[in-house]
């Protein structure tokens, strides 16, 4: 008898919930940095346990918006909310709700949903620490149960499992048997190479840059040939992106290229472009034109 349940991760910035998808799935389908906005886009990441399905979709983090990419961003976590099975609120070991928790907890009374408390990072306090947390989110909200975890080490992640499997429904499974994202290869390649900037350029650098594969093809022989344009806001930041006798991006590219070998399972011949698009984050037409729905 197969079963499914939509599961909905959301929290702050650089909270783990992309770790947190890859762990689940025993895969890397989404990209993660210690840089907070990392993920854009909402993200279904796919773990089959016996015969249920569970369907986790990850969102960008919950923060205040300062360009329209923003605004879309914070609006894909406002939507994810609603209509699934159980929403999971991943939170820091603070005893503390901070606005982000609680713009989040709103929405949750807001769409009644079923909710559950993860408290991750626990590899990173003293156990006794959870205790106070865990009593200051209960009474915030009440959370169908609180779970202590560890994306990273994978620290409860069975007891999740365990929990969530009460919020599957009976029914067909809402993806092929053989998946484990909604993404498009392509999609997935140019995320891939995107959390490499995110990895090797500083400061504001990295969160103005955007990807787009505009070639995605495969020989008889299995290798894909991949061209990639980055597009950054400035013509400084290209220098940059570029570096010395393009030493950066030669770096860029090769990281990325071994990710993407392990996503594809071949060998890869991937060539990069930078090109300049001014104010791209706070342009509508731009916004869509790269996936982001304006």
């Amino acid at each position: 008898m197969t079963k499914s349940a939509m599961i909905t991760l959301c929290g702050r910035p650089n909270v783990g919930k992309s770790t947190l998808a890859n762990a689940l799935v025993g895969e890397k389908v989404a990209i993660v940095s210690d840089k907070p906005q990392t993920t854009r886009n909402r993200i279904c990441a796919i773990a089959a346990r016996g015969e249920t399905q569970f369907v986790f979709v990850d969102t960008p983090g919950f923060h205040k918006p300062r360009t329209r990419l923003g605004d879309y961003m914070v609006n894909v976590v406002r939507e994810s909310v609603a209509d699934v099975d159980c929403v999971l609120l991943l939170v820091e070991p603070v005893a503390s709700v901070g606005p982000q928790e609680e713009a989040i907890l709103e929405r949750l009374r807001q769409t009644k949903s079923p909710a559950l408390l993860l408290i991750n990072k626990i590899d990173t306090v003293e156990k006794s620490r959870l205790l106070e947390v865990m009593a200051l989110y209960g009474a915030a909200y009440d959370f169908d149960a609180i779970l202590p975890i560890s994306a990273k080490t994978g620290d409860g992640l069975e007891e999740l499992f365990t929990e969530l499997e009460k919020y599957a429904e009976e029914g067909p499974h809402l993806f092929p048997e053989d998946m484990i994202t909604d993404q498009p290869e392509r999609q997935v390649c140019a995320e891939l190479l995107r959390e490499k900037l995110l990895l090797c350029l500083d400061k504001e650098i990295p969160h103005g840059t955007a990807v787009e594969v505009t070639k995605f093809s495969e020989r008889e022989n299995g290798v894909i040939d991949l061209d990639v344009t980055i597009y950054c806001e400035k013509e400084s930041h290209k220098g940059i992106i570029i570096g010395k006798k393009g030493a950066m991006l030669k770096k860029i590219g090769e990281l990325a290229r071994a990710d993407i070998e392990a996503f594809m399972g071949t060998r890869v011949y991937l060539q990069t472009w930078v090109k300049v698009k001014e104010n791209w984050r706070d342009s509508v037409s731009q916004l869509r034109s790269l996936g982001y729905g304006g």
